[in-house]
């Protein structure tokens, strides 16, 4: 009778714990949710800042302009910017952007290119500082849902090793957010600006729905009007378009990482979702199996007292 105690405590114990990750689960849902609610919310700011970029361009050559964000010197040392999350229980999410940054290092290293790492969330933190990596800056305990004033206190760090010549240029390491069961770590050119990526092109966003009642994931694609919404040949600039450049590049990085940040933020919870939901499953599986168990043990036992009652009644005849 003591196997049977065990079995139903284990079974107790996996029914408390299935409790636990389908909340997480549905607390991840909710704040994929937000995640899409602050994408949409950003899009109008984004789309005006990329229309006045744009008509810049189409009044200047980019290449003739001498604006510190867009010198493309000689690269000595590259400042690798990695986006982890604070938190675990979120599949391999975490170890899969910590391992693509160490392959990028390796890879500069094999250039004989200096590199620091300027970290976001604790998990990376915590790998590189114990690795003794060449840490420069670190930001950790920041918003699930990232918040441009987060955006703009790392683009400052960025800006100023950039513009000190601490680093000559600046990547960006992150998890692209593609689908409820799929992200990528990429990598991304953040300084110096590329003339050419300031041209807007189709972008997109996510949205998190039910289908069949469990959660999915659609893509939607954006068209931009940019392209359609040109300033007037003759219009004239208050000030010289090349101060109003120098002065909106800072505003287009910090709306780029933000973006990323954004997206890191969203693959991280569907990671987590979907580990969760892995985790209820399982622990659904070993329920079944568990009872399965209990009911042949219960049987055996049942089976083995009456041929006990049997015997000493025999015994007794």
């Amino acid at each position: 009778m003591a196997n049977l105690k065990e079995i139903r405590d284990r079974i107790d114990s996996v029914k408390n714990t299935r409790k636990i990750t389908e909340a997480m689960r549905l607390v991840a849902a909710a704040k994929v949710r937000r995640a899409q609610e602050q994408v949409s919310s950003t899009r109008p700011f984004a789309d005006r800042l990329a229309q006045v970029l744009y008509n810049l361009q189409s009044r200047l050559r980019f290449e003739d302009v001498d604006l510190p964000l867009l010198d493309n010197r000689e690269v000595k040392s590259v400042g690798l910017l990695v986006v982890s999350g604070d938190r675990g229980l979120c599949g391999a999410y975490n170890a899969n952007v910590i391992k693509r940054a160490r392959q990028r290092a390796e890879e500069l290293e094999a250039e004989g290119i200096d590199y620091k790492y300027i970290l976001v969330g604790s998990k990376a933190t915590q790998f590189f500082t114990r690795r003794q990596a060449p840490v420069e800056a670190n930001y950790t305990n920041l918003e699930q849902i990232p918040t441009a004033e987060e955006a703009s206190d790392i683009a400052d760090e960025l800006l100023s090793l950039f513009l000190s010549e601490t680093v000559d240029r600046v990547e960006l390491i992150y998890t692209k957010f593609v689908s409820l069961i799929s992200s990528r770590p990429v990598i991304q050119t953040l300084l110096p600006l590329d003339p050419q990526g300031l041209e807007v092109s189709d972008d997109e966003i996510f949205r998190l729905t039910t289908r069949g009642g469990d959660f999915d994931v659609e893509r939607e694609k954006v068209e931009s009007d940019t392209r359609t919404q040109t300033y007037p040949r003759d219009m004239l600039f208050e000030q010289d378009p090349v101060q109003i450049l120098d002065a909106l590049l800072p505003l287009y990085l910090n709306n780029q990482l933000l973006r990323a940040l954004q997206e890191s933020a969203a693959s991280e919870l569907a990671s987590r979702m979907t580990a969760m939901n892995n985790a209820s499953d399982n622990a659904t599986d070993l329920i079944k199996t568990l009872t399965l168990s209990y009911n042949k043990a219960r049987q055996a036992a049942i089976t083995q007292e009456i041929l006990e009652v049997v015997a000493g009644a025999e015994a007794l005849g």
